[in-house]
């Protein structure tokens, strides 16, 4: 066989087994049913659901938006000062005599149990006192492994006051994060005979029982936090791409006429001469 009749045959084959130049293929070739795996998802900007390609069976999973806040309440009955621990899993060491640590959904021994095995994110912190002076002591975000490394950060929580913040016994940080697995604690020094209250958001966390369906175990949040600022949340209202990546519209192309093999010889050969 002619090598250009070969070429031109292996030509419209090609042809023949695409839609169009958009790379869709035809239901025949058995590329169906990979939906798209963000169904509601909706841009102002005309990015919708359909045009976001992703798999169901590698996408990340969301966190229901009632289903991500942890509120932390601290108390101190006695006469001194004393440190509390939050989370810190694996060690799991006891309070100081006279300051309890509780989590209102649930419990703090839950919420440590779970952190080992699902680890999840915080992102947003509101922390309310009852003395103002609570707010001069540092918080300390301790990671601690087995082998006996420890590596501490500070935080003061007075960096986060600003105006907005219209009370002296509350701090709203938008910018506060702590990744938290069995290896991390938050720990801070709890005035006598106070009392601290966190509220925290779950911006992201590990479900590992997603395995057991063939789903990815990564959950994110998809609803930003409220704050109570309205110059905020109204700005946050406007739906963010996903994963931040700016859609690149490609210029509309049209589809080429695919020529006869009669007239791609015909060329050839004026070509030779």
């Amino acid at each position: 066989m002619d090598y250009n009749e070969e070429l031109m045959r292996y030509q419209e084959d090609a042809e023949d087994r695409y839609n169009d130049f958009d790379m869709e293929y035809e239901d025949e070739h058995g590329f169906e049913g990979n939906e798209d795996a963000y169904d509601d998802y909706e841009d102002d900007d005309g990015y919708e659901a359909e045009s976001y390609d992703d798999y169901r069976s590698t996408s990340i999973g969301k966190i229901d938006p009632n289903d991500r806040t942890l509120t932390v309440s601290i108390e101190n009955t006695t006469d001194t000062d004393a440190r509390a621990i939050i989370f810190g899993g694996n060690q799991e060491a006891t309070q100081p005599d006279g300051v309890t640590v509780e989590i209102n959904e649930s419990s703090h021994k839950e919420v440590r149990e779970e952190s080992k095995s699902n680890p999840f994110m915080i992102s947003g912190m509101k922390y309310s006192v009852s003395d103002p002076l609570q707010f001069d002591n540092v918080l300390r975000l301790i990671h601690r492994t087995a082998t006996g490394s420890i590596t501490e950060r500070v935080y003061q929580p007075r960096n986060a006051t600003s105006p907005q913040n219209f009370t002296d016994r509350l701090i709203d940080d938008d910018n506060f994060e702590l990744s938290v697995t069995g290896r991390d604690s938050l720990q801070l020094e709890i005035n006598a005979n106070s009392t601290a209250v966190f509220t925290f958001t779950v911006k992201a966390r590990a479900n590992m029982g997603n395995i057991l369906k063939g789903s990815n175990v990564a959950e994110l949040s998809s609803t930003p936090r409220i704050t109570g600022l309205p110059q905020i949340d109204l700005l946050r209202r406007k739906r963010s791409r996903p994963f931040g990546v700016k859609r690149k519209r490609a210029a509309p192309r049209s589809r080429k006429q695919a020529r006869s093999r009669q007239s791609y010889l015909k060329a050839k050969g004026r070509a030779r001469r």
